[in-house]
């Protein structure tokens, strides 16, 4: 959109009163009403053009920010309203426009945080109300430490035994580099020992948020031994700082993915191991599953039950530090035999009579008493 300079749009000079603006505004209005010029495009733009000068020009709050921001007035911050908000943003007081300066006292945390300096003494001082002429003062950086940052990184059981790699896409908001993460840039001077500060503006870089999108590939081990909400600390991986030393941690926290055969308990794993009956009955040597398609030969005592299990020792999720392997537990769940044949359920039939001619109790009596 093409600037209009509203002062030649009526004729004045940058400096006419309010009373010129008004009699200049209602010349060009009667010359350039639609009525006394009927279908004049022409004169039907510039009347238009007159009263929106007139708007802006006759409104002092408006007619301030129009001197001072040209163009952009209805939409940027003029120098004193930028400072303004970020003092109160990080709980600094700004006098008013008739006021002669910030406090001290009050306004250190925004000048630490805006500039970049430590505390010691400076001064705002003003030309004219809205006008802020510079700001002065001695001290030393004192840079911040960027945030830590934080993500899940997802393993199978195997991995987690083991330990892994892992190849992350990352997207941060890192510290911007233009305004140092303020949200604000400044056009300074020295003068000695001391650095004023002769305007500040909206940091055109990040658009005054103080972060840009950040976007890195990290190659990252996972040690052997990690479980479910294990946290992994990478230094220096964070949020980017305005140094190394200064960039934010990145902790991983692991997310364990479902296993169809073992369920994970601590550190401990465990499995359902399905027995025949007479497996249970008599006992038995079976074959079991390991992790990662191993298999292990595990002895069934005899008349073992629904629930029984059986533990191997230290075959869990590795230890970490001082903290020992978890182990590796089979509970029995014991299955009556299906498909028999003529032969073998007549032998389930005689095994039932001699167990009542014995005398067997009955395995439901407990229920029959409650």
């Amino acid at each position: 959109m093409e600037f209009k300079d509203y002062y030649k749009v009526l004729g004045v000079e940058r400096s006419a009163s309010e009373a010129d603006i008004k009699s200049a505004y209602r010349k060009l209005a009667r010359k350039y009403h639609p009525d006394v010029n009927p279908n004049n495009k022409k004169a039907e733009a510039q009347f238009k053009d007159i009263n929106e000068a007139y708007q802006v020009l006759s409104d002092a709050e408006k007619r301030r920010k129009y001197d001072q921001l040209g163009a952009d007035w209805e939409h940027g911050l003029d120098q004193e309203e930028i400072l303004r908000r970020y003092a109160a943003s990080q709980g600094a007081r700004a006098q008013g426009p008739q006021g002669a300066e910030f406090s001290a006292g009050d306004a250190s945390d925004f000048f630490e945080q805006f500039f970049g300096f430590g505390e010691s003494p400076f001064t705002a001082r003003r030309t004219g109300p809205g006008n802020f002429q510079s700001f002065s003062f001695g001290a030393k950086p004192r840079p911040q430490r960027a945030p830590d940052l934080s993500a899940d990184v997802r393993v199978t059981l195997e991995e987690a035994m083991k330990g892994t790699k892992r190849r992350l896409e990352l997207t941060a908001e890192d510290e911007c580099e233009v305004c140092q993460g303020t949200g604000m840039v400044a056009s300074e001077q020295k003068q000695g020992k001391v650095k004023l500060i002769r305007s500040a503006q909206v940091c055109p870089n990040c658009g005054g948020s103080g972060v840009i999108p950040g976007h890195r590939t990290l190659e990252v081990s996972i040690p052997p031994g990690v479980n479910e909400g294990t946290r992994i600390r990478l230094k220096g991986q964070g949020g980017k700082g305005p140094r190394p030393d200064l960039n934010g941690d990145l902790f991983l926290s692991v997310r364990l993915e479902p296993h169809p055969v073992f369920a994970v308990s601590g550190r401990d794993l465990r499995a359902a191991l399905p027995v025949w009956d007479y497996e249970a009955a008599l006992g038995a040597e079976v074959t079991a599953p390991l992790l990662a398609g191993a298999k292990v030969s595990l002895k069934i005592p005899a008349e073992s039950q629904t629930g029984k299990t059986l533990r191997l020792k230290g075959r869990g999720i590795p230890g970490r530090g001082a903290e020992p392997a978890g182990d590796l537990l089979y509970e029995l769940k014991v299955l009556a035999p299906t498909g028999l044949t003529s032969d073998e359920r007549t032998l389930m039939e005689q095994l039932a009579q001699k167990r009542q001619a014995r005398g067997v109790p009955d395995p439901r009596a407990d229920l029959m008493r409650s």
